[in-house]
């Protein structure tokens, strides 16, 4: 997992060409003038989706992991935490589900290992394969825009 801001983006381009893409791509976006939505920028290997939605008390989320993507999300405006889990020694609520490229975790099950970390407007976290994550969380709710970018593997 990492946290930063876009204007780090460079340190990061060198993971993967696709990755760099993604962080040059919300660089250089207007997501405010966006409708929600998909977007592909390379077919199924690199596409955006765009979401307005109102943050939820962790207990009622569950944690993800994908196999098949990266995800980078971006908060384009308002805040959320996320939650985040490492993968090792964790055992799935809801299998891993292919078609979608996701598995679940319970949160009642893991809230004494999980860490929880705010993300503001203009933050982006990086979460690979190997780390589960909640997002859209907060203690109080709040709207938040985000765009997530889903990097193929």
């Amino acid at each position: 997992m990492i946290v930063d801001t876009l204007a780090n983006r460079d340190i990061y381009k060198a993971i993967n060409p696709r990755i760099a893409s993604a962080l040059e791509h919300l660089a250089t976006t207007d997501f405010s003038q966006l409708e929600i939505g998909k977007y592909e920028l390379e077919g199924k290997d690199l596409f955006v989706i765009v979401n307005d939605y109102q943050t939820q008390p962790k207990e009622q989320q569950a944690f993800e992991v994908h196999q098949q993507y990266i995800d980078v999300q971006y908060v384009v405006s308002g805040e959320e935490e996320f939650g985040y889990l490492p993968l090792a020694n964790q055992t799935p609520s809801k299998a891993y589900y292919a078609e979608h490229d996701y598995a679940n975790y319970d949160y009642e099950s893991n809230k004494d290992d999980a860490a929880f970390i705010p993300l503001k407007a203009g933050m982006f976290a990086l979460f690979f394969p190997d780390d589960i994550h909640m997002p859209g969380t907060g203690d109080n709710a709040s709207q938040v825009r985000k765009v997530v970018i889903k990097v193929k593997v």
